[in-house]
């Protein structure tokens, strides 16, 4: 039920917005740029689908849309390009977060006409595993336990880990180890990704930090709508209101993995703070030269 609209005026109004927009603009099918939200579960991503999905340029596939997945998990990349190459829309947005191991290949092969982008999501590591396990409960220490056995490594959790990050989970001992900190330490390996990856070295890959969202929802909002080329509209952020961090007590974690996450937490911050100055001078630059 998190995933979709539940109100049905909005729902039915956000149909109608979009049926307009087709009506209005004769888009060539073929031409939709995808975007693909990705990053670890419980990390902001339903609010950035809500704020997207206000926009009527915009197709979007949640994770438990049928046509563009099977059990949570992106279907064939042939049928995907399909639905890309049907829409009649400018962006098709896809939230695959189970696939986000995938996201380098999702960008590099397939074969659509717009180039894609990738937004890969983060939360700090307190937020999201006080998120998560209010969510999921002890899922991830089952999984986590699993890959450290040797009886995991098909799970998508295990998908593309480091030799670092697979050493680091057979390191614990999962008799004592308790869901807090491993759901911390799903937050590592999964977050690792993205410099595991080298997605940080990639133009069309773009990182957003929930907490920074939440602080200046209209700031980020708008490098994003910069970085895509979407025109700036208000009822973007309409339903995120400005916030502080909300419990801010740091969690009792394994000492091991507290020290993994604070050091992938500035790695991540510095650089999302480093992709938002990138997209900031760029945007400068085309509005002087329009000038």
């Amino acid at each position: 039920m998190e995933e979709d609209e539940l109100n049905p005026f909005t729902r039915v109004s956000g149909a109608y917005r979009r049926q307009r927009w087709r009506a209005r603009n004769k888009t060539e099918e073929g031409t939709a740029m995808p975007i693909f939200l990705v990053g670890a579960q419980r990390s902001g991503t339903n609010m950035l689908v809500r704020s997207l999905q206000t926009c009527p340029e915009f197709e979007v596939y949640n994770e438990n849309n049928r046509r563009a997945f099977t059990n949570y998990r992106l279907r064939s990349d042939e049928a995907i390009v399909e639905i890309i190459n049907r829409s009649r829309h400018r962006y098709v947005l896809f939230k695959p977060l189970i696939d986000s191991h995938r996201v380098d290949e999702l960008l590099d092969e397939l074969l659509s006409a717009t180039p894609g982008l990738a937004l890969w999501a983060y939360r700090n590591v307190d937020g999201r595993v006080r998120s998560s396990v209010a969510k999921f409960g002890d899922t991830n220490l089952r999984a986590m336990e699993e890959i450290a056995q040797g009886m995991g490594m098909h799970r998508w959790e295990a998908q593309r880990l480091s030799t670092e990050s697979l050493d680091l989970i057979r390191s614990f001992n999962y008799e004592t180890l308790d869901a807090t900190s491993a759901s911390a330490l799903f937050w590592y390996v999964r977050n690792s990704l993205f410099f595991e990856l080298h997605l940080d070295a990639r133009p069309d890959v773009m990182l957003v930090s929930y907490d920074a969202f939440v602080a200046d929802p209209e700031g980020c909002m708008r490098l994003l709508c910069d970085r895509i080329g979407l025109p700036w509209d208000p009822r973007l952020t309409a339903h995120v209101a400005p916030r502080a961090p909300g419990n801010t007590e740091r969690l009792v974690l394994e000492p091991a993995i507290r020290r993994a996450c604070e050091d992938l937490q500035e790695r991540l911050d510095a650089a999302e703070r480093a992709g938002r100055r990138k997209i900031a001078a760029r945007h400068r630059g085309s509005e002087e030269e329009r000038d």
